[in-house]
This record gives structure tokens, C-alpha cells and sequence, in this order.
């Protein structure tokens, strides 16, 4: 595309997402459940994220017996004794809800007459401010046990009510909120701080999901002195991923819940019982997505509890209600109206799932994701900026097959979060850490993925992924990247695309590199992505996501019929490699036939250092204080994982033991400091060392316990020196490093 045109797309960069829902399978059509005369209904929705065309097809039309807002508050109206709740996820996902922040849809389920819902993790997505404000605009309440206000890392009060007490038909009915965990980093953690950088809310989880069992408990107990009945509406879904913060082992952990309405995971359930702490069975349900079914809970006059879904064909005779309606077809109409324009065509059909309906683009390489990235890369390219790699998390890929005439909306249809590119430069170290991170669920083929969001798709860049190296990356109870592998990095072969010569080069773990990307993942700590802190950047906040693919897409050459045509995406572009391949050797940069290499097999085994990434141990590196205390903290015993900053726990440990002061913890340690924090560690000790044979001793520092800290190490034989010198002020390289922790190991148990 002609670089003139990039003003008029900056200028349509403000207009917000769509997408074409997957709707999850759906019962089959049946009778309405009979509700008798004292029934209690609860109808309830999750996870609609916005979706109020997917009962058009592609013209336009409405399609016979599909669910809407508007269907749903016909049905309501035909009810006696009736609630309408949401479970979370309806303002984020399509331009219906972007285009205005989601106040539309507050708008269209004010006017459907819903009485409470929850908050889930998309609900952050406009910001803080944006969550308050959809707060604001409802006429309904929101509830939620677990968000609450933090100050100075300190729990304060819920910022909503936990729970909402209705009377209907004579029973007490306590509706309890439950807010994902998740939500940090599924939406962006950045919104849940101050400037400067301060958890200013909290959403309770915990490592181990006791934090939210506990919150939920406080709940449900304060709940059962108002009630009949204490029912859970919950954003926490039944994923794998999702452990230990799921629905069933939030009943697991707790007791005195009747029923739970679930979302999140968009899953569609229709009734499961599922154990309580004390074994009592709590109904479980939840109706997958994108308004595919409502739910229908009915509590009878004999207290029983049960839960059926209900699809379009269920509804078919039901009159939808007539004001929601003519909202929800303005709005239809408005936003086709703006973003319809047709500004490309394909033959290539671009998709993320396979044959089985299978979500592939948080597992794996699709096309999708190689032409989100190139167009990432383009931009900035064509901007005649130093671009080396470009990034997409696997989670802002959201479409389902495209092909044929591509438009705004097409556009949306695969980037619907509203995320602005950004151009930062970056560490080799950084860039491979963030693969690491990104990887860390991949699975072996033919066993069951893990979907994540954080999964990387690249351009400029190709790399390996082995599955038989477990993921050892580094995070807090929040689900942020604290820091690399303890063990073995399972990215490799790490390699660089030269734009001048055409071909890969191994990435250089010292070099800085242009990294293309979208601000939730490079600097708001999206999908936990925290490895970029200090990274500077080149040009921010350029263009909004779905504009990037505009923007690329107008850059093809035009085909017969004028528009420019997308080609070269018939299938994924072998840029990830997944194999499963267990490996003798220790690292690509460390052989037999090194001096070091029994030491370094040593200190890898022995947990006490790790590789760099890309595979390798980068022997001719340096170590800082702060990584010398931790090898030393490691070596005692001490679990320094999960630490923030990574060396934090080693340092606090060093100063604890008298073995440092905790100073300059980023300098490159020396020779003498590395042996002197040995000798303060193994306390009173005798030693007999004649250093008259080196011709440096005179260079051994005057600070106090340097030359007693060089006579022991040369004494207990951790330090040898070489050719007549012990170089006491040498920067020691991480092979040296290793070699020292090896002897000094051996010389304690000898």
C-alpha cells in the first residue's frame, strides 16, 4: 500500500472490533419446560460477548429460530416469578460492543430486563474506568465476592456487593458473584494498577485457589442468614487452564451452595452435579457462547433444583420483545453501515481451527496467525522503520474460516480487542524469554493441548519448540512471568530473518532486536508477558489491530476485478516447530570437549544454574551479584522460584546469612566477590594457603575478608588460578562460575 494512505487509516483507526462467532453444539430442539404455577425460573446468559448478529446471515437476514437479546426478553416476559442474569463476558468481542465501549449492550439488556450479573475478565478490557462506567450505565447490579480495593499490597474492601438477596414468590433467593482470577492477565493487568505501577484492586485467587474458596465461603455463610436458597454466578469456567480457580473446585472447597451458573471456559452444559465439601451435590450449568442457548434454572415448590438449555428452535414461537428489538436492529444496521466497505479479496481461506472444530491458534502455527504477524511486520516496515520481528499472542486471533471479499469487518472478524501496535527494542534475552513464556503449555501431538492465550505467532523470526523439556518459566499467584526456566529452556534453534541476505541467523541473546507488536502483550502485561520491562520504545500506540490487517490486505497487488488480492496463505508457514525429541547434550554451546563442561553438567543437575535460552549456557558470559546469591541461595536449599525480580529471594537470603550486603545486585561479580560470599556462607573455618606462588597477589582487594576469603579457596582447592595468577578482579564468565560452584560443592563434601 502507497505510504499516503497510511494518514486516512490512522484516522479510521478509532473504529472498533467484530467478529463471526463459533457457535459451540447446541441441544436439540424440544419442548418448553412446564413451569408450574410456584416455580422460581432463573434465565441466564454468559459469555455473549457482544454477538447480536449472529442470527443474520450474510445479507443481512434474520435467521429463522436463532437466539437474541431480543428473543430471550420475549421469553422472560411470558414467565411469572423470573430472574435474568448474566454470568459475564457481554460488552467485548465484536464492534457491537466496541464501537461505544460496550454501552450499547448495557443498553440492549437494561431494556431486556436483566436483574443482576457478574463481572468477567472482558469486562476490563476498556480500562477501569471503562469497567465502571458499564457499572454505572446498568440499571441492574453487578455482584462480586473476590474484587476488591488494594492498598500497599494490603486486601481492602470489595469494590461491589458480594452477593444480591431477590424475593420472589414468597422465597429468598441470594445470587453470589464470582470474578475470574484470570482476569489479570486475560484482560490486562496494567488497568488493575496505579502510575506507577501499584496493584490498586485485587481479584482474590491464590496460588492454591484458597483465596477464592475463602472469599466465596464468606459470601455464601453471610448469604444463608438472608436466604432460602444461595446460588453461585460465577466467570470461572471448567478449563484445565483455569486450575485451581474453577467452578468444580469452587464447590469442592466450599459448602452451602444450591446451584452454580457458570461461564468462561464456553462450555455448554447443561446439568451437572458436582460434590460439595461435605458431599452435598450443587447443580452446575452453563451455556456455552455468543447466545448459542439461555439457561433455565427452576427451583420448584418442593425445593428441587434443576437446570435445561434452550436453543433458538426451543424459543421459535416466543414473540420477541419490541423495544429490544429495534435496539438491537439500529445498531445492527449502524455499525454494517461504517465498517461493510469491501477492501480486498482472497482465494486462500484463512482459519485457526481444524476439521473437528479444534481451536488451534493457542496451540500451534495457523495462517491466521502468520498473516496477523506479516501484517504487523509490514506496517513498520513500510513506515521505514528498523523492524526485525513481529509478535501476535495466539488469544487476539479470533476468527473462525475467511475467505472471498475482505472488509473492515472481515478485519475484525480476526482482531476484535481494539489493541494499538507498538514498536519497541528489545534484548535477545527478552525476545527469547518471551517464546519460553509463550510455549509453556505446548504439548507433545497427539495428547491433550492446553489452550493459551500467550502462544506466539511470528514474523522475522522462526523457532523450535520441544515438548519433551518441561515448561519450568517463572510466575506469581497472578499468572505473570517472573522470571526464565529453572531448568532447561524448551525453545531452540532460535533464528533471525536477515532482510539483506535473505536468510535465518541464530539469534544473537545480547543483540537488540525491533520487536513489532500490540501494547496488551509489549507493555501492559497481557497473558502475563512481563519480560519486556526496560525495554525502549521506538513508536507507540501507531494503529489499531484490526486497521493493521487493513492496512496489509490494501498492499497486495490487484487482481481482474480491482481489488487487491491476499495470496501466499494457503496453509501455515513452518516458522514454529513442535517436535518432542529427548537430547543428550547439556546445550547447543557446551560440548565434551570443553574444559567446562563437567562443571556446567554439574550445576545444571544439581539445579543450582541454568541455561540462557535458544538452548544455550553461553560459557564466555557474565553473572551478576544478584544470580551469584541466588546460585548460592539454590545450593542451601532455598526455593528462590517465583520470585519478583527473579533474584529477589537469593538476595533477600544472601543478606540474611551475612553472605552479601545486597549491593549492586545487576554488577558483573568478580573472581574474589564470588569466592568471598563461599567463605562468609561456610562461616568459621580453618584454612593454610601459601599464595607466594602467584605473581598477582598484590591485586587481591583491601576490604575485609578478601585475602582470608582467596586463602581458603585456594586452600579447599574451589580456586586454582591459571598460569601463575588468580586474577581476584577478573570478571568471572559464567563457565568460570560454574567451575568454582562445582569445586566449592565438592569441598564441602570432602
Amino acid at each position: 500500500m502507497k505510504k499516503r494512505l497510511l494518514p486516512f487509516l490512522l484516522a479510521l483507526a478509532m473504529v472498533f472490533s467484530l467478529a463471526v462467532p463459533a457457535l459451540a453444539a447446541a441441544p436439540d430442539a424440544r419442548e418448553l419446560p412446564t413451569v408450574a404455577e410456584d416455580d422460581i425460573v432463573i434465565l441466564y446468559t454468559n459469555d455473549v460477548h457482544t454477538y447480536i448478529s449472529n442470527n443474520r446471515d450474510n445479507d443481512g437476514a434474520i435467521v429463522e429460530n436463532t437466539l437474541t437479546y431480543s428473543k430471550v426478553a420475549g421469553y422472560k416476559d411470558t414467565l411469572e416469578n423470573v430472574l435474568l442474569v448474566d454470568a459475564g463476558d457481554h460488552i467485548q468481542g465484536t464492534a457491537y460492543g466496541s464501537m461505544d465501549n460496550g454501552k450499547t449492550i448495557i443498553d440492549l439488556m437494561n431494556a431486556a430486563g436483566y436483574n443482576l450479573a457478574t463481572l468477567g475478565n472482558h469486562e476490563f478490557d476498556y480500562g477501569m474506568d471503562g469497567t465502571m462506567n458499564a457499572i454505572e450505565w446498568a440499571d441492574f447490579p453487578y455482584v462480586s465476592c473476590n474484587f476488591y480495593h488494594e492498598a500497599n499490597g494490603v486486601k481492602g474492601d470489595n469494590v461491589l456487593d458480594s452477593y444480591q438477596v431477590f424475593e420472589v414468590n414468597g422465597m429468598k433467593i441470594a445470587i453470589i458473584g464470582i470474578t475470574t482470577p484470570e482476569s489479570f492477565t486475560k484482560s490486562t493487568p496494567t488497568y488493575f494498577q496505579d502510575e506507577n505501577g501499584n496493584y490498586i484492586y485485587g481479584i482474590a485467587g491464590g496460588t492454591t485457589g484458597d483465596a477464592l474458596y475463602d472469599a466465596v465461603q464468606q459470601a455464601i455463610d453471610a448469604a444463608s442468614q438472608e436466604a432460602d436458597y444461595v446460588i453461585a454466578l460465577g466467570h470461572l469456567g471448567v478449563d484445565e487452564s483455569s486450575k485451581p480457580w474453577t467452578s468444580e473446585e469452587v464447590i469442592a472447597n466450599t459448602t452451602g451452595l444450591d446451584a452454580f451458573i457458570d461461564g468462561h471456559s464456553h462450555t455448554t452444559m447443561e446439568m451437572e452435579e458436582v460434590p460439595d465439601e461435605n458431599g452435598n451435590p450443587v447443580v452446575l450449568t452453563q451455556t456455552g457462547s455468543y447466545l448459542g442457548t439461555v439457561g433455565q434454572l427452576t427451583i420448584s415448590a418442593q425445593g428441587d433444583i434443576t437446570a435445561q438449555l434452550l436453543t433458538g428452535e426451543d424459543l421459535a414461537d416466543v414473540t420477541p420483545n419490541a423495544q429490544v428489538q429495534a435496539l438491537e436492529n439500529a445498531w445492527y444496521d449502524e455499525v454494517n453501515e461504517e465498517l461493510g466497505v469491501v477492501i480486498g479479496y482472497t482465494d486462500n481461506v484463512l482459519d485457526n481451527y481444524d476439521a473437528d472444530g479444534n481451536r488451534l491458534v493457542r496451540k500451534q502455527e495457523t495462517n491466521t496467525g502468520d498473516f496477523a504477524t506479516d501484517a504487523l511486520y509490514y506496517l513498520f516496515d513500510n513506515m521505514d522503520l528498523d523492524v526485525d520481528v513481529a509478535i501476535m499472542n495466539g488469544g487476539g486471533i479470533r476468527n473462525t474460516a475467511i475467505t472471498g471479499e475482505l472488509s473492515y469487518l472481515t478485519c475484525k472478524e480476526i482482531h476484535t480487542f481494539g489493541n494499538v501496535a507498538c514498536l519497541q527494542t528489545v534484548t535477545g534475552q527478552q525476545l527469547v524469554d518471551a517464546l519460553e513464556w509463550g510455549a509453556k503449555d505446548v504439548a507433545p501431538a497427539g495428547t491433550a493441548a492446553v489452550e493459551n492465550g500467550g502462544f506466539l505467532h511470528v514474523s522475522g523470526l522462526r523457532y523450535t519448540i520441544n515438548t519433551a523439556i518441561p515448561s519450568t518459566v517463572q510466575q506469581d499467584d497472578k499468572g505473570v512471568w517472573t522470571g526464565g526456566p529453572t531448568g532447561e529452556y524448551r525453545v531452540t534453534n532460535v533464528e533471525i530473518l536477515n532482510n539483506e541476505t535473505g536468510a535465518y541467523e541464530p539469534l544473537d541473546l545480547t543483540a537488540s532486536y525491533n520487536l513489532a507488536g500490540y501494547n496488551y502483550t509489549l507493555r501492559d502485561l497481557g497473558d502475563g508477558f512481563a519480560m519486556f520491562d526496560g525495554a525502549v520504545n521506538v513508536v507507540d500506540y501507531v494503529m489499531e489491530d484490526y486497521m493493521v490487517l487493513a492496512n496489509y490486505i490494501q498492499s497486495f497487488p490487484v487482481n481482474e476485478n480491482g481489488l487487491p488480492e491476499v495470496t501466499g496463505y494457503e496453509q501455515a508457514g513452518n516458522r514454529i516447530a513442535i517436535v518432542n525429541e529427548a537430547s543428550d547434550e547439556l546445550y547447543q554451546d557446551v560440548t565434551t570437549s570443553n574444559w567446562y563442561y563437567e562443571a556446567v553438567a554439574y550445576v545444571t543437575e544439581n539445579g543450582i544454574m541454568q541455561g540462557v535460552g535458544g538452548g544455550n549456557f553461553d560459557p564466555q558470559g557474565t553473572t551478576t551479584r544478584g544470580a551469584f546469591m541466588t546460585m548460592l541461595a539454590r545450593y542451601a536449599g532455598v526455593d528462590t522460584s517465583g520470585s519478583s525480580p527473579w533474584y529477589q529471594a537469593g538476595m533477600e537470603w544472601a543478606m540474611d546469612e551475612g553472605v552479601s550486603d545486597g549491593s549492586n545486585p545487576h554488577g558483573s561479580v568478580t573472581r574474589v566477590q564470588a569466592v568471598a560470599m563461599m567463605w562468609r556462607y561456610l562461616g568459621s573455618h580453618e584454612f593454610d594457603a601459601d599464595l607466594s606462588r602467584f605473581s598477582d597477589v598484590e591485586e587481591i582487594p583491601g576490604w575485609n575478608g578478601a585475602r582470608e576469603a582467596i586463602e581458603w579457596a585456594v586452600d579447599a582447592g574451589v580456586m586454582q588460578g591459571s598460569n601463575g595468577q588468580l586474577n581476584p578482579n577478573g570478571i568471572a564468565t559464567r563457565a568460570e562460575i560454574a567451575q568454582l560452584m562445582m569445586k566449592f560443592c565438592e569441598s564441602i563434601k570432602g
